[in-house]
């Protein structure tokens, strides 16, 4: 099955630079360029895509709103983050708005093409090891909201409180199972609760529980 991607950066040369370097892979291919949010939208509803790298800072509409709107129209879509990281602090901003990750713009090819194919599959950000350190990185430097900061989740056992920490870290089912010393079929059904309890749609979501409870 081939991934049909769309690129959204308002600069030609990094549109460029990603189409070639996702140009001879073959189970994924790039259907389409936008330069601003709203292109990137108008793209969505034409062509269906099933991953779209968006950029955050672009004229006419940014990135967040961009995702916000995709997330809202298609269910299908997945989006993911591109950003300089050094100066973008919108990061969380466009998690909240339904991203499924991101990448960081010098990524090398076989980290971008990774990530592109874990979120295709419809899998979260923290899931693979190219994205884990990223998301540690933005979390240690996001400041928590003050409104925030020590907020109690209400109707989870300590267990899943545990669980949903390491999630926060960016720990993987397996790494989950070695810390807490249970099986990895008990670590998954810990997180299928943690989804259904907070009415989370995917572990970006519990990410962002785990970041605005105070847990990480």
């Amino acid at each position: 099955m081939t991934i049909r991607v769309v690129l959204a950066d308002d600069q030609p040369v990094v549109r460029a630079g990603l189409r070639m370097l996702i140009a001879d892979i073959p189970d994924i291919d790039v259907v389409g360029e936008a330069g601003t949010g709203t292109e990137a939208v108008r793209l969505v509803r034409e062509l269906d895509p099933d991953v779209v790298v968006m950029d955050i800072r672009m004229p006419v509409m940014d990135g967040i709103e961009a995702t916000r709107i995709i997330k809202a129209e298609s269910a299908s879509t997945r989006v993911v983050v591109l950003t300089t990281f050094d100066e973008d602090e919108n990061v969380y901003g466009a998690l909240r708005a339904g991203a499924g990750g991101f990448l960081v713009k010098d990524m090398v090819l076989e980290d971008i093409i990774a990530a592109v194919r874990v979120v295709a599959a419809g899998d979260a950000l923290i899931a693979p090891a190219v994205t884990r350190r990223l998301i540690a990185e933005f979390v240690d430097r996001a400041p928590v909201p003050r409104t925030r900061r020590g907020r109690e989740i209400d109707g989870i056992t300590d267990r899943e409180r545990e669980v949903l920490t390491l999630i926060g870290r960016g720990r993987s089912n397996g790494e989950i199972a070695a810390e807490l010393f249970i099986t990895m079929a008990t670590a998954k059904s810990h997180v299928a609760r943690l989804l259904a309890k907070l009415d989370a749609r995917d572990r970006v979501q519990l990410v962002i529980a785990a970041y605005e409870s105070g847990l990480v």
